[in-house]
């Protein structure tokens, strides 16, 4: 009994690391593509900063620019209270094209971000995997060039949000604003 018990827990184990490895991420990634100006439509996260904030959180923009080295520099513009603010972002390259790591400076929190999928002129499906001292997130991002997108494009990103482990409680279809549009870089 005692035997079966620890085998079953060592699957469980297993399938929950083999389920973080098997993200998949965009196949021939062009990096070049992806930079520009992006709205995030969708966010999902099962983080507590995600629970607590989800309520406050409205769309914003994101600018992607590459650096000289091949990193993507990451810019997101977004309504906070009365004012705009800027969050930037440095992705390091890894030897998978489309896949970076972030290392938060405030946080101090490990970033493993994926690509997942994109047509680069329309949408972007980002898998990001957050590690903390408290404890490892998930969270997925649905960029758009628009501030709208197709039903079947918003499903997508439902659908790969469930299959990352999120519940509908952790998904979000950001509201739309005017507001902090203009400013973003």
């Amino acid at each position: 009994m005692h035997a079966t018990l620890l085998g079953i827990l060592g699957l469980a184990l297993l399938g929950a690391l083999h389920a973080q490895d098997s993200v998949p991420v965009q196949t021939d990634f062009q990096q070049d593509k992806l930079t520009g100006r992006w709205y995030s439509i969708g966010l999902a996260s099962n983080s507590n900063w995600f629970k607590e904030k989800k309520h406050l959180m409205k769309m914003c923009t994101t600018v992607i620019s590459a650096t000289a080295d091949g990193n993507l520099e990451v810019t997101s513009t977004y309504p906070k209270g009365d004012q705009c603010e800027k969050r930037n972002s440095l992705y390091t390259k890894t030897e998978q094209p489309g896949r970076f790591r972030y290392t938060s400076p405030r946080w101090g929190s490990k970033h493993d971000i994926r690509v997942v999928e994109t047509n680069y002129e329309e949408y972007a499906l980002v898998a990001t995997q957050i590690s903390k001292s408290t404890g490892s997130f998930t969270m997925v991002l649905l960029y758009s060039r628009t501030k709208e997108l197709s039903p079947e494009r918003l499903e997508r990103f439902t659908q790969f949000s469930r299959e990352q482990g999120l519940t509908d409680e952790e998904i979000l279809i950001l509201p739309q604003t005017d507001k902090c549009m203009a400013d973003a870089a």
